[in-house]
This record gives structure tokens, sequence and C-alpha cells, in this order.
């Protein structure tokens, strides 16, 4: 998959009453924190189950255009990797600047 600034990816949102969040993992046998990104929907959903969420809190799929994700990752000091529907990383994309 070749990801550009106007790829659009699906990510896991995380809602907390009125507010959302990016949802991020955390690989710690490498130290690195990202965000998993999917690049469908179907994906997205069935990859969800291969994640580390926590039970009690809600969560909803979003469709968002690389370019601002890419702009939230490196606020959040986070890496995006694109993954597929058994949650393995087809795609590791670098940190913004």
């Amino acid at each position: 998959m070749s990801v550009e600034a106007s790829t659009w990816l699906y990510v896991i949102i995380q809602k907390s009453g009125p507010h959302e969040q990016i949802v991020g993992q955390t690989d710690e046998a490498h130290d690195i924190s990202f965000i998993p990104a999917f690049p469908s929907k179907d994906a997205a959903q069935q990859a969800m189950f291969h994640l580390h969420l926590e039970k009690k809190k809600k969560y909803e799929l979003q469709a968002i255009i690389y370019e601002d994700l890419e702009r939230h990752a490196a606020a959040g000091g986070f890496l995006i990797f694109v993954l597929d529907e058994d949650g393995r990383v087809v795609e590791r994309l670098p940190a913004a600047p």
C-alpha cells in the first residue's frame, strides 16, 4: 500500500463523553508508541479484536486523511503503523518532522 498525504485511512476513536481521542498502542518490547491505521473500515473492524483496548470504553471507527493523522501523531510523539485485518503491520510510516 502506498500512503500519500491525500490517502484516507481508518483509525479507532475512543469516546469519553463529549471527548474523542485517537487510540494509540505501545510496543513495549521495542519502546514504540504508534497509532494503528487501516486501509479499510472492514480491516479495522476485524483488527480491533487483536488490539489492546480497554473493555469498558466505547470505540468507533473514523476515516481520517493521512496528512491530518500525521499531524496528530507527531503532536503526541506517535508513529503510524498501517495494519491488516489480523493486526499485523503492513507499513510503518515515519514520524513527521
